[in-house]
This record gives C-alpha cells, sequence and structure tokens, in this order.
C-alpha cells in the first residue's frame, strides 16, 4: 500500500515537473498596470470599481463569494457609490440568502453579506487581492497534486508557475453599460481594481485620517518647539561672567 502511494506520488511529481499537466503553455509577459488606487494619495476609480462588480456578479460569483462585504457597502462614497434603490435591486436580483427564521432561502437585502459559495472548493475572494503575497503556488513533493488532483493551468504570473482555475477571462466577457471598452485588459484591470476594494474598502478613509494625522503632529511638533526655545531661552542667554 505504502509503495503504491508512493509510486503515485513520484506519477504526480514527474507529471508536473514534466509538463504533462494542464497547461497554458510558453511564459506569460506580465503587464504593471497603473491604478488609480496606488500610492499614499490614492482613490478608487468609482466607474472602474462599478464595472469590476458587473465582471464579479457575471463571471467569478459563479464559484467564488465574498463573504466578509456586506452588500450595503457598495452604496459607499469610497466604493462603487451605487444608489440606495440599486443596491437594493442588486441584491435582489442576484442572491438569496438562508433565513433561519423562515427555514428558507429569501432575497437578498443590503444589510446581508454577499453569500458564501463553496460548492466547488474555490478560496472566498473577499481578502484576496491582500493575502496574494502568500501564495506560494501548489507544492511540489507532488504529494498536494496527488491527493487532491493533478489538473493544473499553467501561470507564469504567479510564484510556482501553476494554479488550479482555468482561465477566467477571455475578453469581451462582459457588456458595460457605460460603453467602456471590455477587451481583455480592461475587464482584468476592472475586477482587480474592484476586489482591491473589497479587501481595502476603508482605504481612502483611512488615508485621510492619516493624512490629518499627521498634519495635527506636524503642527504639535512646531508648537512643542517653540515653546521649548521660550522656556530655555532666559537661560541659554544669561550672562555667566
Amino acid at each position: 500500500m505504502i509503495k503504491s502511494v508512493l509510486l503515485s506520488a513520484f506519477t504526480a511529481l514527474v507529471l508536473s515537473t514534466s509538463g504533462a499537466v494542464a497547461a497554458g503553455g510558453g511564459q506569460q509577459h506580465i503587464v504593471d498596470f497603473d491604478f488609480s488606487f496606488e500610492g499614499p494619495f490614492g482613490k478608487f476609480d468609482q466607474m472602474q470599481l462599478q464595472r469590476g462588480l458587473q465582471v464579479y456578479t457575471e463571471v467569478c460569483s459563479a464559484c467564488h463569494g465574498l463573504r466578509y462585504i456586506p452588500i450595503r457597502t457598495l452604496h459607499d462614497a469610497g466604493g462603487p457609490g451605487l444608489p440606495e434603490d440599486q443596491v437594493r435591486a442588486y441584491a435582489a436580483q442576484n442572491f438569496e440568502i438562508f433565513d433561519a427564521d423562515l427555514d428558507d432561502y429569501r432575497p437578498a437585502t443590503p444589510v446581508d453579506h454577499f453569500p458564501v459559495n463553496d460548492g466547488v472548493g474555490a478560496p472566498d475572494l473577499s481578502l484576496m487581492a491582500k493575502a496574494r503575497a502568500g501564495f506560494h503556488g501548489p507544492y511540489g513533493s507532488g504529494i498536494n497534486q496527488f491527493f487532491k488532483g493533478i489538473t493544473l493551468y499553467e501561470n507564469s504570473a504567479v510564484p510556482g508557475g501553476w494554479i488550479s482555475m482555468a482561465p477566467p477571462l477571455m475578453g469581451e466577457d462582459v457588456d458595460y453599460a457605460d460603453g467602456h471598452s471590455n477587451n481583455l485588459h480592461n475587464v482584468s484591470k476592472d475586477v482587480s481594481a474592484f476586489l482591491m476594494w473589497t479587501a481595502e474598502p476603508k482605504m481612502m478613509d483611512r488615508q485621510h485620517s492619516g493624512l490629518v494625522g499627521v498634519l495635527f503632529l506636524s503642527l504639535l511638533c512646531f508648537l512643542l518647539y517653540l515653546t521649548n526655545k521660550r522656556i530655555w531661552a532666559p537661560i541659554k542667554n544669561r550672562d555667566l561672567t
């Protein structure tokens, strides 16, 4: 039995390193896009977040949930900024929530969170944008592939070069209501910006608070400097002769 397991694990290792696993083929060119939210004074592009929400709803939500995001935050000024009536309509039309009091499912409301979607074992996307740096790819021993399946897809953009998700975007995946280009790059940027917002929904408020704090502390330091000079001025300037 042990020999069979080890043999299977070794076979998985050979397959994963030889490229016999399902692959996309070739070294990918990674484009470093500039986002409006980058930098200490960055801000989310509201229209981009709305387009990213559409991409998530029509493409990503089939497999991934956003369990830590209240639907009502889609109305926040620092987020997609949807009107309240649109948030209510969006929740009711797209999601059903199990209500323990009713012992049945009901249409979602803004006070609910985005539902969990773990039917296919896909990770929740709420914090995915922040957790991306911690991803180290499939383990290289082959054991992980053996027990969890060896169907992987080549993606040179991530450490390890292999992921378990097939390419989700092909370009023109959604039709934007604002007429914005829906080529692959734009769709990818839009959903990336939206996922960054789900991970940092209070980023703009935190930056504003930080800026106010720095200005206040700078003013306080300046006043303390002047106070110190005034207190010690008679002693420093006295004639010791």
